[in-house]
Order: structure tokens, then sequence, then C-alpha cells
């Protein structure tokens, strides 16, 4: 297996086109485990730890450049703020030594239903920005970038170089369920985030399909109750069975299976549970951070 290591962005696109046999590393938190597990042998590995412009973030035009080589404990530490709900979830992402190398453009490569940066980014309406050598800069948003487990929309000569995430405008929450508190696999995972600049919800639903989704259907009838309501602009109490709905309609959204983790019937009543308290909690926020515009 031959050893690949760029030491800028443009020579990492080069390598890419020479060896589309290469599998690109960042943190290699999932990457060393399939190997170590001999589930991949691939003939190179690319390892962009060395390429500076992918270890940055900058805010431009209300959205945050996150590069794909900032890893999961500078998110937490530097973005807490702009992007609360990628935050949180970066939070429950392993251990401290795993969030140190881990990273939000690895866990975008491995495209895994239950990375725990997919839900807070489709939430954020987030676009992936990609690159080649040959055909230069695209943008893929969240929701398109997943097309099957472990799957993604790269090209083979593809390499992620940031996420465009909105700062936000209003509360975000996430939340999680797994078979321990700590270091461990979702078995189903929820985010959601409130627009009221817009007067919008995202969702983001993990572990609980083929791939990462939103929650469309969810989203356009809170929004709706929500603006019928007067509620974005009275910021009254939110009401339980208005909660409730949400949670079911997000629950609905989901195509879970059974498998060790869990069932599919747990996986779909703990969305339900956790979309429903996410969003009473990023209410209460928004109902007391008066001083936040809508």
């Amino acid at each position: 297996m031959d050893f690949l290591q760029p030491t800028s962005w443009s020579e990492a696109l080069a390598m890419r086109a020479e060896r589309p046999d290469a599998l690109a590393i960042a943190g290699g938190t999932d990457v060393m485990v399939e190997l170590n597990f001999d589930r991949r042998r691939p003939g190179a590995l690319l390892d962009l730890g060395r390429v500076v412009e992918l270890r940055e973030w900058s805010v431009d035009g209300g959205r945050v450049r996150l590069g794909a080589g900032v890893p999961y404990a500078r998110v937490i530490d530097e973005l807490g703020t702009q992007l609360p709900g990628l935050a949180m979830a970066s939070r429950t992402v392993g251990s401290p030594q795993i969030r140190m190398r881990g990273t939000v453009g690895g866990n975008l490569g491995s495209a895994s239903p239950a990375g725990d940066a997919h839900p807070p980014l489709l939430a954020a309406d987030a676009v992936v920005e990609v690159g080649s050598a040959a055909r230069g800069t695209r943008l893929i948003p969240a929701a398109e970038f997943f097309t099957g487990v472990k799957r993604n929309a790269l090209e083979v000569d593809e390499l992620i170089a940031a996420v465009l995430v909105p700062v936000a405008t209003g509360p975000q929450q996430f939340s999680k369920v797994g078979t321990r508190n700590a270091m461990v696999i979702a078995v189903s995972a929820f985010a959601c985030a409130l627009h009221p600049d817009r007067q919008a919800v995202g969702t983001g639903i993990g572990s609980a399909a083929p791939t990462p989704r939103r929650a469309l259907e969810a989203e356009e009838f809170l929004a709706g109750e929500l603006a019928d309501a007067g509620l974005w602009d009275s910021r009254a109490e939110l009401p339980d069975s208005l909660a409730r709905a949400f949670g079911e309609r997000v629950a609905a959204a989901a195509a879970p299976i059974d498998d060790v983790r869990g069932s599919a019937a747990y996986r779909r009543h703990s969305l339900s549970v956790m979309a429903r308290r996410a969003v009473t909690w990023a209410w209460d926020d928004y109902r007391h951070d008066l001083g936040k515009a809508a």
C-alpha cells in the first residue's frame, strides 16, 4: 500500500487525480478501524493531515467556511456561538482523543448513516464544497451529498475542501440515543434548528435510514403552524400538542431497520421523543433570547 502525503491543496488534488484508487484519510478515526479489521485494502492512502488550507475556518457572508480538516475539538472550542448545533454534536463524538483527531470533513467522507455531524449540518442547510484538479470547485447541498449507506456524491477525482454552514440566527439542538452514555455509535440521532430570520425550521435525522436525511414535511408543518399562530413574533409558549405532532412527523420521515444496536420500532419512538424535546428546548431558548433579532 502506497502512502501519499501532500502539503498543499493543489498537490492533494493532483495526487487524487493521479491515484483514483487512493483512500483519503484525515484524522483516521474511521479509516484506521476499517484497515485494522481488514475491511478495506486500498491501493494507497492519501493523508491530508499536512494540508494547511484544510485546517482553517473563516466567516464570510453569514456563513462559516469550515475546512475539512478542522477537528471536532476546535468546533467545540471556537464555533459554539456560530454553529451551536454542530458544536453540541461534536461534544458527543467518541473520546477526547477522538475529538482531537476526528474531523467533520472525514465524517462526511465516510458518509455513515450514524455520523454525528450529519444531522446538524442538514438542519442548518449546510453545503459541501468539493474540489477537483480538472474541474475546479463544486458545491453540493448536504441534503444531496449522501447517496447510500456509506456512499456520497464525490466523483473519483474529488476531495472535500470544506463545508459551508450558515451562522445560526436562532437556537439549535442535537440529541442522540446510544447503548451507553458516551463513546457510542448512535442508535438514533436528531438535530433541529430554528431560523427566525426566515421563519423556517430545519431538521436532521441520523442512524434511522440508509442515509442521513431531513424531515421535510415536519419542517414545513411546524414552521406553518408557528406562523399561523403568530408565535414567531409573540414568542409565546410552544403548545405541547404542537411539539408532539412535530415529533410524530419526524418519526414518520425515518426508514429505520432492526440491527444489533436497536429495533426499527425503538428508533422511530426515540426520534419522536427526541424531536419533541429538542424543539421544546430550542423554542424555550428562542423565547428567552429577546436580544436576538427575529
